[in-house]
């Protein structure tokens, strides 16, 4: 959580997705109200060609990650540099990009 001069509060989602999405469930299931998300970041497991341009599939578990993040205002951030956030330590498995960075829509705060 981060304060401002005016007390403010922002908040800083850190996000760790089982291979089950479980936690992506919850969040879709209770709809969760935070107001004044800034940054949702974490390790999503979750494979998609949105966001990794060398694998080849969609999937509906990305759909619902983005119906949260813009719940919350959010949007994905693209790296100015891409390249995979996972580097698999097994052989003839591609790495993958699983960690995701996403922020809030025109927020002054963030540069």
């Amino acid at each position: 959580m981060l304060f401002t001069n005016n007390h403010i509060q922002y908040f800083i989602m850190n996000i760790y997705l089982y291979s089950s999405h479980l936690a992506l469930k919850y969040l879709k299931d209770i709809e969760v109200n935070i107001d004044n998300v800034l940054v949702m970041t974490g390790d999503f497991n979750i494979r998609d060609s949105l966001w990794d341009p060398f694998f080849p599939h969609h999937s509906s578990i990305s759909d619902n990650l983005l119906i949260i993040a813009d719940s919350f205002n959010l949007a994905l951030s693209s790296p100015t540099n891409p390249c995979p956030t996972r580097c698999s330590d097994i052989v003839g498995e591609a790495n993958s990009t699983i960690d995701l960075m996403f922020l809030r829509y025109g927020s002054s705060k963030i540069n």
